[in-house]
């Protein structure tokens, strides 16, 4: 089966873009990386806490 990428619009304040390009520069990173670098800790965390999250053909 062929993964698709899926996109997602995300609307930031001016200050938020700001700091998070300022973020993702210290860090090495693209803004996009960045911002997918900071989804996937959010889903660890959430998993480490709750456990797996199930695959939608198991939900």
């Amino acid at each position: 089966m062929e993964k698709k990428i899926k996109n997602v619009g995300l609307r930031v304040s001016p200050e938020t873009h700001r700091k998070l390009r300022y973020i993702s520069s210290y860090e090495g990173r693209t803004l996009n990386g960045q911002v997918h670098y900071l989804i996937q800790q959010c889903i660890r965390d959430f998993e480490k806490e709750h456990g797996p999250i199930p695959d939608e053909e198991s939900s």
